[in-house]
């Protein structure tokens, strides 16, 4: 993946996203696979809990510290890693539930070419998607950790239960539905003291839908994350004291004035040629005619210039934007891929919903504010 525009560098062989949940699993005594080296340790545990807090940037974390006083005090042994490119919700997601990069699992972005269907598949919605064991065949960690005999719950939103997305990435043990926090910390307590050896998830989105809707530098943004820092911390002092608790995001995001956006439909340099174009504003990939790719990426370059990296599909692969890439997921990258810079995003009001085009908070790219997230590691009897 290429370097952060900002903030500290990644270690070249440093720890990532991925590297999260199977770290995880070995703190539970379950291996990781042959030939896989964590590059994460935990101490063991009898028992875990992982937290996903959707648009939880680790650099956002610490400039808006002052929201949230318990992920603060562990600021100081919190890890900074990336999440993967693009620094998408579906893509995350795979590499957190599979180990793997995004290139291996085949998760590539926010929306992927169908190969053979000349179609864009939404991996966040999945709707009219493939059989999602086919797409992502990969055995999951969750499966992994149940088939050694741990506990596993995943607890979510109801809409989560059997989604393509879920199918395809976070797929394994058994799932529980509840819609508020306080009601999702609840029902991961209780799933985390039926068992003396348990593996436990819990999802959160709403930090991430007001980053969208406000802004991550707007007050609301502030006033969710001392929300979650409350539950968080009560999540914390009530496992039981063989537990342990880690927490991690999917992405960060970065505010992008309406003024700072190029419309795919506003010029017809960037449609020329062009036969699909994502949604991913701040990380569009284009699937361009056929013999079309050059002439296409020439254009987006000569249009964009310095506000963004514009590059052939082989170059991106070839730079590791996507890690190693499985041959069976290479058609699903955009022929063109586009990392944008600073406040700045590409949109195209030919395809994308009003409500989508107002957003404010935008992510997928590789900035540090995109690309960095969490990993807070605390074991129960730490903070009891």
């Amino acid at each position: 993946m290429a370097a952060e525009e900002a903030g500290a560098p990644f270690e070249a062989d440093g720890p990532a996203l991925a590297d999260v949940l199977p770290a995880v699993a070995v703190s539970l005594g379950v291996p990781a696979p042959e030939g896989v080296a964590p590059r994460l340790t935990f101490p063991p545990a009898r028992r875990a809990v992982t937290v996903l807090v959707d648009g939880l940037g680790h650099d956002l974390l610490v400039r808006r510290a002052g929201h949230a006083p318990f992920l603060r005090s562990l600021l100081p042994s919190t890890v900074r890693v990336p999440s993967g490119f693009p620094s998408t919700t579906a893509t995350s997601m795979g590499s957190f539930g599979t180990g793997l990069a995004a290139g291996a699992h085949g998760l590539v972005g926010y929306e992927a070419l169908v190969p053979g269907e000349d179609r864009l598949l939404n991996e966040l919605s999945w709707e009219d998607g493939p059989d999602p064991l086919r797409w992502q065949p990969h055995e999951t960690v969750f499966e992994r950790v149940d088939r050694a005999g741990v506990a596993v719950t995943r607890v979510g939103p109801a809409f989560f239960d059997g989604s393509g997305l879920t199918n395809a990435a976070l797929r394994g043990g058994r799932f529980v539905a509840a819609e508020s926090l306080e009601a999702r910390v609840d029902a991961t307590l209780t799933a985390a003291r039926a068992t003396p050896r348990a593996l436990v998830h819990l999802y959160w989105g709403e930090l991430d839908k007001v980053g969208h809707v406000f802004g991550c530098d707007a007050w609301q943004w502030g006033d969710e994350l001392e929300a979650v820092d409350r539950e968080l911390a009560r999540l914390a002092a009530s496992l039981p004291r063989d537990s342990s608790l880690t927490v991690t995001a999917d992405h960060g995001m970065v505010d992008v004035p309406l003024h700072e956006r190029v419309d795919v439909a506003d010029d017809p340099r960037l449609s020329a040629g062009a036969r699909h174009v994502s949604l991913e504003f701040r990380a569009p990939q284009v699937w361009t005619e056929p013999g079309a790719a050059p002439d296409v990426q020439a254009a987006w370059a000569e249009v964009l210039g310095p506000r963004a990296d514009v590059l052939l599909r082989e170059e991106a692969v070839a730079a590791g934007w996507f890690g190693a890439v499985d041959p069976v997921n290479l058609a699903r990258i955009g022929d063109v891929v586009v990392a944008t810079h600073g406040s700045f995003a590409v949109v195209d009001s030919r395809r994308a919903r009003p409500e989508l085009l107002a957003l404010i908070g935008l992510h997928g790219s590789l900035s540090a504010d995109e690309v960095a997230v969490p990993v807070v590691h605390v074991t129960a009897a730490d903070v009891a």
